[in-house]
């Protein structure tokens, strides 16, 4: 499955607008810290910046032996608590990391996807840099979209996908 000497991957919710600050102190406290952030325009009134945001707002992705870090991380200026279900902070498995990694460093090899793909249609991603990611399709307007969730986080991120990249899956 995935942990090194016991360390597992774990999401942080943290104050808003906290993100940054709280991965570089994580990063000083020699934690394994993650922050997935994508680059974007942003219109002030007299100028215009590119500017590096948060995929996931609100999460910071540690890897940790938890019996023994966890206090640590809480113990954290701007952290909030662990993302879990019913208090239980939920692991993040390795491959979910990965993929984020792969959704946050590839914006331009995101496409339109042809609105022939049926809404709610389980699709697997068979070639390109999002090979062997799995999602749903959602559509929205004379387009469509493909949604990937990670239970772990309970959050999704939708992308636009060339429809030759995806294969449909059956439903068992």
């Amino acid at each position: 499955m995935n942990g090194q000497k016991g360390q597992y991957w774990y999401a942080v919710y943290v104050r808003s607008r906290f993100e940054k600050k709280v991965h570089q102190f994580f990063l000083e406290k020699g934690i394994t810290s993650y922050l997935p952030l994508v680059e974007t325009w942003r219109q002030w009134s007299d100028r215009k910046k590119k500017v590096s945001l948060p995929l996931f707002k609100g999460y910071v992705f540690v890897k940790i032996a938890y019996k023994s870090d966890h206090y640590r991380v809480l113990d954290t200026d701007g952290v909030v608590k662990f993302v879990g279900i019913r208090n239980v902070p939920s692991v993040i498995v390795d491959r979910d990391i990965e993929w984020i990694k792969i959704l946050a460093g590839e914006p331009d090899a995101l496409k339109d996807v042809f609105p022939g793909m049926p809404s709610g249609q389980k699709v697997k991603v068979i070639t390109g840099p999002f090979l062997g990611l799995e999602g749903v399709v959602r559509k929205e307007g004379r387009g469509a979209k493909l949604v990937v969730y990670f239970d772990s986080i309970m959050q999704g991120i939708e992308v636009l996908i060339n429809p030759e990249f995806l294969q449909p899956i059956q439903n068992h």
